[in-house]
This record gives C-alpha cells, sequence and structure tokens, in this order.
C-alpha cells in the first residue's frame, strides 16, 4: 500500500483540488468537477462559528454511532463513481485508505472496482495495517431498469458484509455527455445494458413519456426495496421536509440531504440551506446526514451544528486520489479529521453531542 509522494505545500483540501487540476486529463476534470459551482461552498462560508471557551475538554472524543456502528468521526467517504477515472487502482486505494484513517466509505453502484473486491481490500488493509476493522462499508443503490438486476445488487452487499443501504433518487434523470476512457467501467453491472442518464428526443417526446421518465424510481420503489432488504436503509437526495418525512414513514432508517453537487439539476439549491428545515421536520433523534461541499474540519461543524447527524465527502476523493493515490486520500481524511477536533476544541464540545444550533450565527 505505497502511495505518490505528497506535494509539501498540501495543507487544506483545496490544494489537493489545485494539485489534481494540473493531473487529471482535462476532459475527465471536466467532467468530475461537472456541477462543483460554488453554491455549495458559499453556503458553508455563510454561517460563522461562535466559539466556547474555558471549557474543559479532556476526555474528548469525536466518536459517534449510527445504525449500531461505531465510527471514529462524522465524516465518512460519500459514494464517489468511477474512481479509476483518477487512479489505476481507485476504489482499492479508498478503501485502504478508510480502513488507515477508521473510516466509513460508501461503495457506488457505479464503481470501477466490484462492490466485493472494495469490501475485501478494506478488511485487507485493516489487517495489514494491524488495526482493528473500520466500520462496515456502506453501499450505494442506483435502482436499475429491471427490478431484477436492482434486487441481484442487493443482495450482492447483503452477501458482502455492507452494514447499509444508501438509495439515491435525484439522479435518475440527468444529462450525461461524457463517455469512459478505455479500462474504466461499471464493474458491478457487467452483463447488463449500459446505464443510461440521458434521453434523446422522439416522437416529439423530451423527457415525459419516456422510457427514462418511466424507469425512474417511485415512493413504491422505495417500499419495496424496505421489504426487500433487512439492512438499514437510507435515502441520499432529499431536500424537501416533506420528502424526508414521507421516507422516514415508508421505513427508511435515515436521510441525507444532498443535492447530487448540482451536477443534476441547473439551479439546484445549496444542499446547506435545506439542512436546518430537514432537522426540523425529523426532530433531533433520526439519522439525518449531509453531503455538499465539506472542504474543512470547521464545515463538518457548521453542518453538524444545523442538524446533520455526519457527513459525507465526495469529489476531495478525486483530487487526493490523483494526487497521492492511498497516502493522498489518507492525508485528506487527516486533515479534515484533525481540523474538526481542533473545531470542536474551540468551541468547548468534547463530544458531538454538544454541537449545537448556538455554536453557530448566519453572516
Amino acid at each position: 500500500m505505497t502511495g505518490l509522494p505528497l506535494p509539501a505545500d498540501i495543507v487544506t483540501l483545496d490544494d489537493y483540488e489545485r494539485h489534481a487540476a494540473a493531473l487529471i486529463d482535462p476532459a475527465t476534470w471536466a467532467h468530475i468537477q461537472q456541477g462543483h459551482t460554488d453554491a455549495n461552498r458559499a453556503a458553508l462560508a455563510r454561517w460563522g462559528l461562535v466559539p466556547r471557551m474555558l471549557r474543559p475538554l479532556d476526555g474528548g472524543s469525536t466518536g459517534t454511532m449510527m445504525f449500531g456502528q461505531a465510527h471514529a468521526a462524522p465524516i465518512l467517504l460519500a459514494p464517489v463513481a468511477y474512481q479509476r477515472l483518477a487512479h489505476a487502482q481507485g476504489e482499492i486505494t479508498t478503501a485502504q485508505a478508510a480502513a488507515a484513517l477508521d473510516t466509513a466509505l460508501v461503495t457506488s453502484t457505479l464503481s470501477s472496482v466490484a462492490l466485493e473486491t472494495i469490501v475485501q481490500a478494506l478488511l485487507d488493509a485493516a489487517r495489514e495495517l494491524q488495526r482493528p476493522a473500520p466500520p462496515p462499508a456502506w453501499f450505494q443503490l442506483y435502482v436499475q431498469p429491471d427490478p431484477a438486476d436492482t434486487l441481484a445488487l442487493v443482495r450482492r452487499a447483503e452477501a458482502a458484509g455492507y452494514g447499509a443501504l444508501v438509495v439515491t433518487v435525484d439522479a435518475a434523470i440527468k444529462r450525461a455527455e461524457f463517455t469512459l476512457p478505455p479500462g474504466v467501467e461499471a464493474a458491478n453491472l457487467a452483463g447488463q445494458a449500459p446505464p443510461r442518464h440521458h434521453t434523446h428526443a422522439h416522437s416529439g417526446q423530451l423527457v415525459f413519456g419516456s422510457a427514462l421518465a418511466a424507469q425512474a424510481p417511485t415512493w413504491d420503489t422505495l417500499a419495496w426495496l424496505r421489504r426487500e432488504t433487512t439492512l438499514p436503509l437510507v435515502v441520499k437526495g432529499l431536500l424537501h421536509p416533506d420528502d424526508a418525512l414521507r421516507a422516514r414513514d415508508a421505513g427508511a432508517d435515515g436521510v441525507i440531504v444532498s443535492n447530487h453537487a448540482g451536477r443534476v439539476l441547473d439551479g439546484v439549491a445549496p444542499a446547506l440551506m435545506l439542512l436546518p428545515a430537514m432537522h426540523a421536520a425529523l426532530g433531533a433523534d433520526y439519522p439525518l446526514l449531509f453531503d455538499g461541499g465539506i472542504r474543512s474540519g470547521a464545515d463538518v461543524l457548521k453542518a453538524m451544528a444545523l442538524g446533520a447527524r455526519a457527513v459525507l465527502v465526495g469529489a476531495p476523493q478525486y483530487h487526493a486520489l490523483a494526487v497521492g493515490g492511498m497516502a493522498g486520500v489518507a492525508h485528506m481524511l487527516h486533515i479534515l479529521r484533525t481540523g474538526f477536533e481542533l473545531a470542536m476544541a474551540q468551541c468547548g464540545c468534547t463530544s458531538v453531542d454538544q454541537i449545537t444550533r448556538d455554536l453557530v450565527i448566519a453572516l
């Protein structure tokens, strides 16, 4: 498990992004960065932290529990597709870094390495590093046109030991104009028809009435998945409180507030703007996670103060993979973990339960 030498000037996640831009093929870079506008990050910047002083900090911890699983910190690696776009070993390298930093990863349906291989890499890395097994990986599910194919993915995830099922519901209908380079493919969908994320005009139909729209998941799909698996079921891509309540009532064990980095819908609201309303609707005891522009430990604390139980980090995985491989992803996670712990200490928090709304103020 070796990585590339890390540039000496990398101290933030933005530094990884800057270096990665010079290393990744321009067309691939444009695809990776698609939708990653400043909206989500600007929303985080519009909140300031309100430190609390002179509180005892002995015995502090960033540990948390989710779905009966212990996490060293409330930071997860978001499902990021086709990681071989950034590194030859792709998701295997990310899994090794996750094991090194005791971090849960969420494997994408569109991973460029088979979902079983990723879990094995995670466990092998923990043994090689002589570390306890990290939290179980979660599997992110894109509902497939054929229900049998969807169920096959669920059964594979269950058999491989994944600890939760994350159903993405906001990306069934989107533009897709990027052609994968040779050697990069959706490894979990081998043998299936290529996934369609776009449609073409036919007989006057653009989207409505097309096969693409007809195959989009519905609330019935969610209810079906709830019946078919005993894994914790987390719904990713909800922004409206009424949808969050309906998902909870349908048996979802958690919700990830996410706007898919703005890749799916032009003009979509920054996820952070909807987080407080989602938290108010669902209540403090319901697992609510956040995915949208996290780049620092202070960002993590802001999201948690506004209602998140944990956060997910997506695009920085590509950046760190391209720059430093396993060492890069591990270092990226270390930067986040260290920054989060420092932010907690400055705000007088010795546990994640002490992160409350009064620690942030709108600027």
